[in-house]
Formats: structure tokens, sequence, C-alpha cells
């Protein structure tokens, strides 16, 4: 794993906790990159690793999650552009290329869409294309629909770190995919004391984002895009199933014709590996380093 550096941002309520991988040439262009629902900035260290210095990486932890846990709501999607926004105006970014994975990818794009000046192209990872909630679920049955698994996890305590290690090395997706990167990434999100040890995200916040993620502003935001998006999709799922988030047919009933995304497939990834994998690690890293010096 390579080092990276802490740094905090005020925003609204408190600070904003970031790592921040810094570019060979400090004067290389700088990407900020955005965690999904329940994960945190050490989810993009295998990409870091995999830029090998030719851009500058900055990951937040989103509010509500590991070094920003103690930040109070309004959470939501929209709370979290705002975030972005005071991220980039901190570290006097400007056109900046966004990143997204997962939930991330739905931030990133109403980021653009509200704040159209201060970003540049977008890269969207297993996410930021979504579709209508089904009517008859109630908010908490929409959550277990989605992410039911991700969310019991909130409420589970472990006895030591080696314990959570074991609960995540048992996990479908990550058979045979375990990295350094992977091991940093899920202990950033233990926080309490043995032997109760326990998930740092904020249930709270994780049930508003996830909601969130069907209001119609941000299913929009991928039509009104005003910059270029690349989404890279995962073939397998969650679990590592065979059916992932999206497949062509998926794609096709999205409506995307007209937009400025163009779908990539990327073969032999899940949910999680398109970010923490080396095949799919690395398709981001370089897609990210393609953005940045066009």
């Amino acid at each position: 794993m390579i080092p990276y550096e802490e740094i905090e941002v005020p925003v609204p309520g408190g600070g904003l906790a970031a790592l921040r991988w810094p570019a060979a040439d400090p004067d290389a262009p700088a990407v900020v990159a955005l965690h999904g629902i329940t994960a945190n900035a050490l989810s993009w260290g295998t990409v870091a690793r995999l830029l090998a210095g030719r851009v500058t990486l900055i990951a937040p932890d989103l509010r509500g999650r590991a070094g920003s846990s103690a930040l109070p709501g309004p959470y939501g999607i929209a709370a979290h552009t705002d975030d972005v926004v005071a991220l980039t105006e901190a570290l006097r970014l400007d056109r900046v290329v966004l990143a997204g994975h997962s939930m991330g990818a739905f931030v990133a794009a109403l980021a653009a869409v509200r704040y159209p000046d201060r970003f540049g192209p977008l890269l969207l990872v297993d996410g930021g294309i979504g579709f209508p909630a089904p009517t008859h679920l109630t908010p908490d049955e929409l959550m277990t629909a989605v992410i039911g698994p991700a969310m019991d996890r909130l409420s589970m305590t472990f006895a030591d770190r080696a314990a959570y290690r074991a609960f995540w090395q048992a996990h479908p997706a990550f058979a045979g995919a375990w990295s350094d990167e992977v091991d940093a990434y899920i202990q950033r999100d233990l926080t309490g004391e043995e032997p109760a040890l326990r998930s740092t995200c904020r249930i709270e916040a994780v049930r508003t984002d996830g909601v969130g993620l069907f209001d119609d502003e941000v299913l929009g935001a991928v039509r009104k895009l005003p910059a270029e998006a690349t989404l890279l999709w995962a073939a397998r799922g969650l679990m590592d199933e065979e059916q992932g988030l999206y497949d062509e047919r998926r794609l096709a009933a999205a409506g995307l014709a007209g937009t400025r995304v163009r779908p990539v497939a990327v073969e032999d990834v899940n949910h999680y590996t398109v970010l923490t994998g080396e095949r799919g690690g690395q398709e981001v890293a370089d897609r990210l380093v393609a953005f940045a010096y066009a």
C-alpha cells in the first residue's frame, strides 16, 4: 500500500476528512474520487497504487462514514454534492475530474449538474444510472431490497479486527481478491473498543442516502451532464452473482441514447472488485489519467 496524507476541510457541521495520494509531479492534475454507500475513502487504495503517481488522487470520507462519521445531518445525495464542492474550493481545484463508485457515482453526477463550472469529465464506476423505485415498497423495504446485507452489517459488533477481517474474507465478492489495500479499506470502517467493534457508518446517513438514490433529480442527473462521462460497469453483482447491477438490456432500458454517458463493460469483476481488484482498478486508473490529461 502506498502512503497517503490525511487532510480535513471545513464543511457545515465540522470537518470533512479526506485522503490525498500526491502525484510524483507536484504540477500534475488532481482527481476527486467518491466512495459507495457503506464504504470509505480507502476503497480507492488499489486505484491509488495503480495510478503510479501520474495524478494526485483525493478521496473524502463522505459525511457519516469513517473519518467524517461525526459530521451531523442533514444527509442525502445533495448534501454530499455540497461537501464535495466545499472540498474542491478548499483545495483550490478547478474543472477537476470527478469519479464515483456505486452511490458515489450518483453524487458525482448530481454535483456535475448542479455545479457545471467546477467539474470536468466524469468516471462513473458501477453506479450513477438508476431506475425508479417500486411504488409498493416502503423506504425500509426499499433499503432491504437494495443493500440488505450491507445494512445488516452496520448493526453488528466484532470481537476484534481479525474477526472483522474474517467476516469480509468470507464475502463472496472478495474470494480470491484479497489484498493489503482491501484490508486497510475494511479496517478503516471500524470504531469502538474490543470486544464490541462496529462500523463507523451512521445508519441514519446510509438510510437517508439510499432512499435519496431514487429522487427524481438524482435519477435524472446523468441525462443532464455538462461534460463527457464514462460508465464502467461490472459484469457481476454485489455478491459476485452473475447478474450485475447493469447489463446490456438494463442499460438499453435506461435510455442513455443522446446523453453524454458512454457505457463500457468490465469483464471478470464484480461490484466491489471493479474498484478494489487489479483488473478493475487498472481500468479505473488508466481512464482517470486519460481524462485528467485530455
